[in-house]
């Protein structure tokens, strides 16, 4: 969205001619409003992407535009804009929803940085809102996604899953294998046949050898039974082997036999049992590597990749991560007999800009405790993991003046200024790197961990303004 409708409201009217001059130089198309009483009607007729208030004006101030934007749009950015007087009223009206602010006096950059940064989630949430429906009609229930690597997979799955042949796909733990290998089969001829799972990660070996097999009775002490084997279970349907790269290597060679032969004998049986089964396969390590170190077998291994997937980590899937919170904050406030929490335009940025190291799964859990716990309706920051919350972006700020370290001895204003360039470069790397802590950090040449101390001190009010101090509210 390189242009915008943007509603720029104040009742300072050299305000108003500067942010006009500014935002419609940047090619943008500006509407100004003097008078706050007139904002709904303006917001109605006018439908802007973004809107710029002064947060203190005369009768309807920045709170009550906020609120009455939030009626009509909720996810319509609202960006404040405040004198020092006032940092701690707009850090309050952030938490009830606001995308952002800018402290007078604030530079041109400064206002193209914050716009940018709006407008560019305005379009993530525009545009994932109309992918939504058309992506999960396009796959089933449970297949949520837009970004070009997703979308390419799902173009693999829908040419492969009507043929007959054996899939195995890769990808990270938490990345939703499970839920691919079942549109592979909801997708195949085969999907009014069973589809049965098999964790090769939870069984020992004798144990998994036993439920993939069967046996027969007595044929080890306890066998006071016949029992069918998943194997047999999955006879005209689909087998799903998750984790198969953790199955020793007898067994490898076993079920070797049956893709072979396509014959289960069970363990105690003297024959075999002819089986139609289709092969789906799922690991997170690299099967290359454990076949050249011989902990898995070359000819098993090119008899389950007949068609390869990879399913790209969550880190890569841009745009995806608001469609699937959207999702799961359907599904467990559904399941939970409420409405959906509202999510603010911070939490949103927070949660695009994380990097997921435990991909869906991890997003998953988090979402449905989000729903747990939720008392008021609203998903805020403080409702988000602390390492979730760092990746965003600090909010932009005005630097300091020189003269404010005058009073101080020479010792503490060497001190002060070096806090005050600690927070100024790190402000800068994060909204270089679009909030990203990883690549920040290794830009600057320190650790993650680094960073988030220093994070942390700004954030806890240990950094001079300049003029005066924030008092901790930042």
């Amino acid at each position: 969205m390189k242009n915008a409708r943007i509603l720029i409201v104040d009742d300072e009217p050299e305000m108003l001619e500067n942010l006009d001059r500014l935002l419609s130089a940047d090619g943008h198309l500006c509407t100004t409003l003097s008078d706050p009483h007139g904002f709904q009607d303006v917001l109605v007729e006018f439908k802007p992407d973004i809107v710029i208030t002064d947060l203190r004006m005369p009768g309807i101030d920045g709170m009550g535009i906020l609120a009455t934007a939030h009626v009509q749009d909720s996810s319509l950015p609202i960006i404040l804009i405040t004198g020092y007087a006032t940092v701690a009223s707009a850090l309050q009206a952030i938490q009830e929803g606001a995308f952002d602010y800018l402290s007078k006096p604030f530079t041109a950059d400064q206002l193209t940085v914050v716009v940018q940064r709006a407008l560019r989630f305005r379009q993530l949430v525009t545009e994932n809102q109309s992918l939504r429906e058309q992506m999960g009609k396009r796959m089933g229930t449970g297949i949520v996604g837009s970004s070009p690597p997703f979308v390419r997979l799902l173009d693999q799955i829908q040419r492969v899953a009507p043929t007959d042949a054996n899939v195995l796909i890769a990808g990270e733990s938490g990345t939703g294998k499970e839920l691919i290998a079942r549109s592979i089969h909801r997708h195949s001829p085969r999907r009014d046949a069973p589809f049965v799972p098999v964790d090769c990660a939870a069984l020992p070996e004798g144990l998994l050898e036993t439920e993939l097999f069967g046996h027969v009775k007595g044929a080890f002490t306890g066998a006071v039974a016949l029992r069918k084997g998943l194997l047999a279970e999955a006879d005209g349907g689909t087998l799903f082997l998750d984790e198969v790269a953790e199955m020793s290597l007898p067994l490898q060679a076993k079920l070797l036999r049956v893709l072979e032969e396509r014959q289960v004998r069970p363990v105690g049986a003297s024959k075999h049992t002819a089986v139609d089964i289709r092969m789906v396969a799922a690991t997170n390590r690299d099967l290359d590597a454990a076949v050249v170190e011989g902990t898995f077998r070359e000819d098993l291994f090119y008899r389950l990749n007949v068609v390869q997937f990879r399913v790209p980590p969550l880190r890569a899937r841009t745009g995806d991560v608001v469609l699937l919170v959207q999702r799961f904050l359907d599904e467990f406030a559904s399941a939970a007999g409420r409405q959906p929490p509202t999510v603010t335009p911070q939490v949103w940025e927070a949660l695009d800009a994380y990097e997921w190291p435990g991909n869906v799964r991890q997003l998953r859990n988090l979402v449905e405790q989000i729903v747990a716990l939720d008392q008021d309706g609203q998903v805020t920051l403080s409702d988000l993991p602390p390492q979730v919350r760092f990746e965003t972006a600090a909010p932009a700020r005005t630097e300091p003046e020189p003269h404010g370290f005058l009073p101080l001895k020479y010792a503490d204003a060497r001190e002060a200024a070096l806090q005050e360039f600690r927070a100024t470069y790190v402000r800068g790397l994060l909204e270089a790197h679009q909030g990203n802590v990883s690549r920040a950090a290794r830009t600057a040449g320190v650790s993650r961990r680094t960073l988030h101390r220093w994070l942390a001190e700004i954030e806890g009010g240990a950094v001079e303004t300049g003029e005066e101090a924030e008092d901790g509210s930042d």
